[in-house]
Parts: C-alpha cells; structure tokens; sequence
C-alpha cells in the first residue's frame, strides 16, 4: 500500500497550496517557485487520476476530489507532527553560521545578542562580517556567503542589505532605515555651529560608500539626497571623507572628523548614550532594505527557525525602523 502512495512531498505542496489557494502563496511558504509548486501539484493529479483542483482565470479552487482529500492530508501531517513530537527528536541545538554586513552586525545585532542566547542557549552562534551582504556585490556574491564551508555541519544565513531578490531562497525583510545626519557632540557647538540644515555646507561630510553605490540608476545616493530634503541648494563646499562601509564611517563621526550620514538603528545606542547628536530632525529613507535570507533547504532547520522568528520580532520592535 505504501509503495502505492505518491511521494510525501506533494502532499505537503498540495495542502500548503489547498490552504492558500494560491500558488504563489504555497510557494513563498515552501522556500520554491510558483512553476514549482505547479508542476508537483500535475504530478500528483497524474498519480492520482484526478484533478486536485480547478484553476480558473483569476482565481484557483479546489476540485470536489480535493475538497474531499484535503482534512486527511491535514490529519495526516498532524500526526507525524505529534508523533515527531513524541519521539522528542525536534531539537533547536546546533550550530549556525551568520554573515552580515559590519555595520550592522556591530551596531545593531551585536548589542540584541545576549536576548538570543538566553532563549537558545542550545545553539551555537558563529557571527561573521562580510562587506559581500551588501548588495552591490551582486546576487551571486551574496549566495557565496550562504554556502558552507567544507566539513561544516552547521548552516549559514545572511542578513543582506539591497533589494532582497534572491533566488531559491527563503527572504525575509527586517528594516528599511532611516538615515540621518549625525556628530560629535562638539562639533555641533564648534567655531562652525549647527543651526540650520545649510551650515553642514561649511562641515566636513562624511560619506559612507555602502549607500553611495547602491543608488538607483547608478546615480550617487546619500549626502545630496537629504540636503535635497532639507531644502538646501547650496552646493557641498567641502570634498568631504569617504569610507567604504558604514562602521567606519560612524567611527569617523565618533571621533570628531566631521558629519556622518547613518542609518538611525545603527546609531540609535550612540546617540541614547549623547556620544553622537543628530542635530537636524529631516531623514530620508534608504533605498534598500536589511533582508535575512537563507537558502530554502537551510531555512527550514530548527536552527534557522530559532534565529528568523528571534531576528525578526527584534526588527519590528524597532519603532523607528520597521
């Protein structure tokens, strides 16, 4: 009777797509693409002798037959639920290898660390910077860093920032920042004061190449940007400093070296703690977003489950990036 049984796996692409109704639904929830999710529901209408359901022009239903088969295979993946349960074999533990950008890694997931190792102490974080999770490395740059290193039996995620299109990956999005200019404490108060949005005219500025590189169209994105949002006309004066990556750009406003144009998350501890001031409320969003993106078969490991329900609810408790 067993050999009989289409494969479990169309099983579970049928009820997540009886559920949804919808295609593409089951088949973001399933880490596969929409063809894929249509083909594996042809196959098992083919094994079975039966249309599962009927697809109409805008709308898909599901056929008397899988209106019928639907609460059994529902049932079904209850009780191998319960019974994997039961077995205690569900396990959380292991180790798992996250890459992101420096920045952030340093500014903001570094300091929320400590509330994920509470609540998982079982699994064994290995955290990476990696300048490649920025999107202007490219789609292909961005999957090397997902790719496991050889003999490693744990699995690896990446926090992206760019436009999160990855494909056969899990994607989920985290924040879409604000940006906002910001100092040391001094320097707003010095010879050359802050007033006014156009005196940053008169300031070193500090500009960071991770934004600069990813503005649409290949134009430059940042510094003119927001004086454009300040209502200032007055061209930059100053060359100003550039730096790479964003950490190093606010390490530079730490010490004093000019204005630096950051993303308010990550500067958010510096500027509760006064080592920093953003003199000027105006902000502008950022073109990308902070995505986490895993591959579809790592995405689905209790490891990475742990880690994407933690990472996410620490993004949408960020009131001032969602």
């Amino acid at each position: 009777m067993r050999d009989r049984l289409p494969p479990l796996p169309l099983f579970r692409t049928f009820e997540a797509a009886a559920r949804h109704l919808s295609f593409k639904q089951a088949a973001d929830e399933l880490c596969v693409t929409p063809a894929a999710v249509s083909q594996q529901i042809k196959a098992l209408e083919t094994h079975l002798g039966v249309p599962l359901f009927l697809r109409l022009t805008r709308a898909l239903r599901l056929s008397e037959q899988g209106a019928a088969m639907l609460p059994s295979v529902q049932a079904a993946f209850g009780c191998l639920d319960e019974a994997v349960r039961r077995a205690g074999v569900v396990q959380t533990g292991g180790r798992l290898t996250v890459v992101a950008p420096p920045s952030f890694a340093s500014h903001w997931l570094v300091p929320r660390l400590p509330a994920f190792h509470a609540a998982h102490p079982e699994i064994e974080l290995h955290l990476a910077s990696r300048a490649d999770t920025v999107d202007s490395g490219g789609e292909a740059a961005v999957l090397a860093a997902l790719d496991r290193p050889a003999g490693d039996e744990g699995c690896a995620m990446a926090i992206v920032y760019g436009a999160g299109h990855h494909a056969g990956c899990r994607v989920d999005a985290l924040l879409a920042p604000e940006l906002v200019p910001v100092c040391a404490p001094g320097l707003a108060t010095a010879a050359r004061p802050l007033h006014t949005p156009a005196d940053l005219c008169r300031q070193v500025l500090i500009h960071s190449d991770i934004y600069g590189s990813t503005g649409r169209s290949g134009q430059p994105w940042g510094w003119p940007q927001w004086l454009q949002a300040a209502g200032v006309d007055t061209p930059v004066a100053t060359p100003g400093r550039h730096f790479s990556d964003a950490m190093l750009a606010i390490e530079a406003a730490l010490a004093g070296q000019g204005v630096a144009l950051a993303a308010r998350p990550m500067v958010a501890p510096s500027l509760a703690a006064g080592t920093l001031v953003a003199p000027f409320p105006v902000a502008i969003r950022s073109p990308y977003t902070y995505w986490l993106v895993a591959r579809a078969d790592v995405a689905r490991r209790p490891a990475a489950v742990a880690f994407r329900q933690w990472v996410v609810a620490q993004a949408a408790l960020d009131a001032i990036s969602p």
